[in-house]
C-alpha cells in the first residue's frame, strides 16, 4: 500500500525591544545572516482584512532558532505595498516565544482576542504558513497569556500545522471558513467504507468539491485506526465541476490504479459518498482523461451507503 535539527530556544522578550529588534534585523538582515538565495514565502493580510497575499523575502539559513528569528521579523515588519498589513502588527504584541523539538509556541498579550473571528483566523493562517518554513519547526501553537489560545465558539485551537489552511495556487487568499465534512476511507479489507469526520478552515477560493476531493486523496489523517486510504496518491485531478446538482470528476489514467487491495467500488463510493454529503451534490460522475471507463458500468453514481460499516 503506498502509503530536522533538535534545538531549545528560551527567550523573554520586551514587546517593545521585540518589535524593534526585529523591525531592525529586516533592515539589516544581510548583516545577520546570509540567505542561499532561495525564498520564503511569508503572509500578510489586506487592509480590508479579508484575505492574506504571499510576499517573497530571502530564506533564512542556519540554525532554526536563527531562522524563526528572521521570519518573526518577516512578520512584524511594514510590507512594500501600502494595500497589506503585517499580522503581527495588528494591535496585540508578543509577549515571548519558544522553540523545542519541532514545537514552536508563540504566547501574546489578551488584546489578541480583540481581532475580529475572520481577521484572527487569517492573523493565525499567516503566522504558522510562514514560520512552520523554518527548518524543523512542524507545528505552532498561539498563547494568550500563557493559556491556550481559543476560537470564536470558545473551542481550543490546539498545535496547527500548514495543511490546516487550505488555499489555492494563486497568490492571494481570500478570507477562510471552518468546515466539518464527512468522509469515506476503507477499511483494512478494502472492501467497505468508513465515515470519518475532519474539521479544517479552507479558502474560499477552493470550491468545496475540489475541496473534499483533495481531502479524500490525501487519506486519513492516522488520528483514526482501521481506516486507509481509497484513492492511489499519484492520481491528478484534471477538473473538479459541479453543475444541476452533478459532480464532474476528471482524473489521469492513476485513478485506475488500485492503492492496496482497495476494491474499484469501494474508491468510486469513497468519492461519491463524500461528495453527496454536499448540498450541492446529488450525483457523482467520474471520468478518466475525460473518459467514463468501461470497467465502471455507469456514467453517473448515486449515493450508496450499502458499502458503509463501522469501526469494530
Amino acid at each position: 500500500m503506498k502509503r530536522r535539527r533538535k534545538g531549545n530556544l528560551r527567550r523573554m522578550l520586551c514587546t517593545l525591544l521585540f518589535l524593534a529588534g526585529f523591525l531592525g534585523m529586516l533592515s539589516s538582515c544581510e548583516e545577520i545572516k546570509q540567505t542561499d538565495g532561495r525564498k520564503v514565502q511569508v503572509y500578510y493580510l489586506s487592509n480590508s482584512e479579508t484575505k492574506v497575499e504571499v510576499h517573497e523575502f530571502d530564506r533564512p539559513t542556519g540554525a532554526t532558532e536563527e531562522q524563526i528569528n528572521l521570519l518573526m521579523s518577516y512578520l512584524s515588519a511594514i510590507p512594500e505595498k501600502p494595500a497589506y498589513k503585517s499580522p503581527l502588527a495588528m494591535g496585540f504584541s508578543v509577549l515571548n516565544i519558544d522553540y523545542s523539538e519541532g514545537s514552536f509556541v508563540l504566547n501574546v498579550d489578551e488584546k489578541y482576542m480583540d481581532l475580529s473571528p475572520t481577521t484572527e483566523v487569517l492573523v493565525r493562517a499567516a503566522i504558522v504558513r510562514t514560520l512552520v518554513q523554518a527548518d524543523g519547526v512542524k507545528r505552532v501553537q498561539i498563547q494568550v497569556n500563557g493559556s491556550p489560545l481559543v476560537d470564536a465558539a470558545g473551542d481550543p485551537v490546539g498545535w496547527m500545522t500548514a495543511d490546516q489552511f487550505i488555499h489555492n495556487d494563486g497568490s492571494e487568499i481570500n478570507s477562510y471558513d471552518q468546515i466539518r465534512v464527512k468522509l469515506y476511507f476503507a477499511n483494512e479489507a478494502g472492501d467497505r467504507l468508513i465515515a470519518a469526520y475532519r474539521e479544517k478552515f479552507y479558502s474560499t477560493n477552493t470550491p468545496l468539491e475540489r475541496f473534499v476531493v483533495d481531502e479524500i486523496l490525501a487519506g486519513p489523517s492516522g488520528k483514526i485506526a482501521g481506516l486507509y486510504p481509497t484513492v492511489n496518491p499519484d492520481v491528478k485531478i484534471l477538473s473538479v465541476m459541479t453543475k444541476d446538482g452533478i459532480c464532474y470528476l476528471n482524473f489521469d489514467s492513476n485513478f485506475l490504479e488500485a492503492v492496496g487491495n482497495v476494491t474499484l467500488e469501494a474508491e468510486i463510493y469513497s468519492l461519491v459518498n463524500t461528495l453527496t454529503e454536499l448540498q450541492s451534490v446529488n450525483r457523482v460522475q467520474i471520468l478518466v482523461n475525460g473518459e467514463v471507463p468501461d470497467v465502471f458500468g455507469s456514467a453517473i453514481f448515486d449515493r450508496n451507503l450499502d458499502l458503509v460499516t463501522t469501526l469494530e
